[in-house]
């Protein structure tokens, strides 16, 4: 078979197919292709660091320096109770019951007994909640 002959039978078979079919199938190539890239990039950069395998490795989190403020409160011992709480990443403190409160992720929740020392760690009363 000739080269002519071999790229006009290639267009008749093609143009059978859809055009939004071989879109299709041209971008699961590519996703393919750029997967299987990666992948081998990811275990040549792992066999050039002397591990055996992939893995997930978890990353220190820095040390939060102590001084007073919400970041301070943040890296004191977590209570998980309490009568207020606060977003170790906000600057207002609720109560339970205040509907802002149930939006604080739990894993982002800090605890305190009294409203003294909320404040003195440098939180202010949420204006939105009724009852402080």
């Amino acid at each position: 078979m000739t080269i002519p002959g071999l790229i006009q039978r290639s267009k008749a078979l093609l143009s059978r197919i859809p055009t939004d079919v071989l879109l299709v199938l041209v971008l699961l190539g590519a996703v393919s292709a750029a997967f299987g890239l990666g992948f081998q990039a990811g275990k040549d950069q792992i066999s050039e660091e002397g591990k055996s395998d992939m893995s997930i490795e978890q990353f220190l989190v820095p040390e939060v320096p102590s001084g007073g403020g919400p970041a301070a409160a943040a890296a004191a011992p977590k209570a998980t109770t309490g009568t207020y709480m606060a977003s170790k990443n906000g600057t207002k403190y609720y109560l339970p019951t205040c509907s802002s409160s149930n939006r604080i992720k739990p894993e982002n929740r800090v605890w305190f007994k009294t409203k003294a020392e909320a404040e003195a760690a440098g939180y202010g009363p949420a204006a939105n909640c009724p009852g402080l």
